[in-house]
Formats: C-alpha cells, structure tokens, sequence
C-alpha cells in the first residue's frame, strides 16, 4: 500500500469538489481501488502505486482544466479520464480569447478587437488607441491573462497615470494605496470578470499580478511579463517614453487610450498623440484604431460619443 499527498494552491476547493462533494464522489466511484482523503486544499491517496500515479495524471488534467475554463462538472471530469485530455475543441470556438470566472468565454465582440488579438500574437508592442466603449482595455487584459495561463510570461503589470479628471486627488480619504485605487478600478474590474477570486487574491498578494499608478514603473526593468498602459492619453511625453523603455526580455505591451479624452493641462502635450506621430513606422510596433462601430457598451454611449464628435467639428 502507498501513500500519496497533493496539495493545490489559490483554488476554492468547492470549486474543484464540487457542491456536496459531487466531484470528489464520482472520482471515488471512477477509481475505487483508491481511498481519497480530502481536507482543504490536500488530498490525501491511499492504494497501489500505479494506481495513486494514473489518478495524479488525471487530477493534474482537471486542475488544469479548471484554470483554463474556470468552470468543472461531472462530464467534464469524465470525459478527462476517458479521453486523457480536457475539452480543447471548446478553445477553438471563434472569436474566444480566454474562458472567464465560471466558465463564461471572454470574446473579441468586433473586428477591431479581433485585430488586437491577431497583432499580439505577432508583435511585442501593440498600441490601442478608440472612444469610450470600445472594449480597449477589457480586451487588452484579457490578452494579458491570457499570456499568464499559457505560461507565456510570468507577470502582469496594469499601470494607469493618476491624473485628476475634475476631481482633487490630495483630498480623498485613506492612505495613498486607498486614494489610488479608484482611478485603478476600471483593472481590478476586468481581472475579476475573468479569474476566480481566490487566484486573483493570490496573484495579487505574490505579485504575479501588479496594479500601480504610471510614476511607480520608473526605473524598473518588466521581463517576462505582459505590461498594460491604459488612458495613455493622460500620460505626458517623457512618461511614455519611460514606459515604453521599460521593456525587458520575453516581455509584451500593450498601450490603450482616448485621444478625445484628454485630462492634462492644456500647456502639456499627451504621450499617446506624440507617441502616434512617432511610432508608427517601427517594425514590431502596431497601431489599432477603434472608432464608434466598435463600442460595446449602451446602445446610447455610441449615440453621445458621436455628438461629441459632431459638436468638436463644428
């Protein structure tokens, strides 16, 4: 008789057993000569050797399933241990970039998303640039995470300029993490739409995830990791360029932001309208621009985005 531990970290174990233990009983079912002992996150195997080793072969496929979809029922369970793989046709569906929280496909909705999805894949500097709505930054992440679980880089760095839209900065209550967070929002937003709560708190904590404000990339080299500048149109010149020249080895970025939403002060040139003027002719570098068609919000936003528009070209 030997004796197996496996332990799996940052997973909520319901997710993983199931309701009532649902999982865990047809794994019992599927290898009966087995004893399984689970306790939080440790499972405990008891039996034959060659047993113990075909049941940690399937369990890896599983977690590994879970981490792709977000999701795990019984026919998934069954059709791992049958066919020795998880449901890969699932990824091949049009359009999916990633399988979000529960299992919900995280898609490119229009064909300009669709374009930054093709031009990461072949680029390691991508610059998306579109009006409120167009699903930007949503996308952008989702690339990011992507990435991650494909163990294609090793970090994700979010980064935004903190720069006061209206509203005064020095005034809001808390310490400076609790005074940042709003204008980092819009991130942490994306990122639980599409990794479970417990793994997201994980990543955050190890920092395998981190989210700050623009200022505190100086002087940082970013290897092997996907780095998102969002509302890159608040950040000035020398700011992008500081940015941009974080880039380490095996790293990617992603650049986004409204060239019509611009929060500097007058007298301040934004670093995403430079950088558009400059940057295009490099080899490696693509620009994706978004416009009104792809806005994937209220029917009305695309109403209100193309008014303003009007009344800035009377």
């Amino acid at each position: 008789m030997s004796e197996k531990n496996i332990k799996f970290e940052s997973l909520n174990p319901v997710d993983i057993y199931g309701v009532n233990d649902d999982n865990l009983d047809l794994l019992r079912k599927i290898f009966p000569k087995l004893k399984i002992i689970a306790r939080g996150e440790n499972i405990k195997i008891l039996g034959e050797e060659d047993e113990i080793n075909l049941f940690e072969q399937k369990w890896l496929l599983i977690l590994n399933h879970f981490e792709k979809y977000g999701c795990l029922n019984s026919n998934d369970i069954m059709q791992i241990v049958e066919m020795n793989h998880s449901n890969d046709s699932l990824s091949k569906e049009p359009n999916i970039i990633l399988f979000g929280k529960n299992g919900n496909p995280i898609k490119a909705r229009t064909i300009n998303q669709q374009k930054m999805v093709d031009v990461f894949e072949k680029n390691d500097l991508i610059f998306a640039v579109g009006p409120a709505g167009t699903g930007k930054t949503y996308t952008a992440v989702a690339l990011a995470v992507r990435a991650l679980k494909n163990k294609e880089v090793k970090h994700i760095i979010l980064t935004r300029p903190a720069v006061e839209a209206g509203e005064t900065l020095g005034f809001l209550p808390g310490d400076l993490k609790e005074k940042l967070d709003p204008y980092l929002q819009p991130l942490y937003d994306a990122l639980r739409d599409m990794i479970p709560q417990e793994k997201l708190t994980s990543y955050l904590e190890d920092g395998t995830i981190q989210i700050a404000p623009l200022a505190f990339m100086r002087g940082r080299t970013l290897n092997s990791a996907c780095a998102i500048l969002d509302e890159a149109q608040n950040a000035t010149e020398n700011q992008l360029k500081m940015f941009l020249t974080r880039m380490g080895k095996f790293s990617k970025f992603i650049v986004t932001g409204d060239v019509t939403q611009i929060d500097l002060p007058k007298n301040q040139v934004s670093g995403l309208v430079h950088g558009i003027k400059i940057l295009q002719s490099i080899k490696g570098i693509e620009f994706i621009f978004l416009d009104e068609r792809d806005i994937v919000r209220h029917k009305l936003v695309n109403k209100i985005v193309e008014a303003y528009k009007i009344d800035k070209n009377k």
